[in-house]
């Protein structure tokens, strides 16, 4: 039986981290073939976070010795909100039993550009555990 761990997105912009309400944040998994599944589909609330998102996760005990299954979950982060670059993050780690806060950082779009046609690309390294 798999574990739950969760996941909340705080998405901002600006080195000021201001926050950005509104943003749409789809949290998927890569299933077969280059296809995704989406897990959740939330909108940021005035501080500019989701509320959680459950993620099955391998048990605690994956991570007790080598050679075993990754011990943690990987989901893949999509953002998009009118104004600002889409950004998508790869290869978020979600632990059994544990919250995660993935801070996503958007870039503003010079004014008449579409989100559609700009965004940013960004994959975490598995760790090394």
């Amino acid at each position: 039986m798999a574990s739950i761990g969760t996941i909340v997105t705080r998405v901002y912009t600006s080195r000021a981290q201001l926050p950005v309400p509104g943003a749409t944040v789809a949290v998927t998994q890569r299933a077969g073939g280059g296809r995704h599944t989406l897990l959740a589909l939330r909108v940021t609330d005035e501080n500019g976070r989701t509320a959680p998102i459950r993620v099955a996760t391998p048990e605690p005990s994956a991570s007790e010795s080598p050679w075993t299954e990754s011990p943690f979950a990987v989901c893949d982060i999509w953002v998009e909100v009118p104004g600002y670059e889409m950004l998508l993050v790869e290869n978020v780690q979600v632990f059994p039993n544990t919250e995660t806060l993935q801070e996503l950082e958007l870039i503003p779009l010079p004014e008449q550009t579409s989100s559609s046609t700009r965004g940013e690309i960004v994959d975490i390294p598995p760790q090394d555990l």
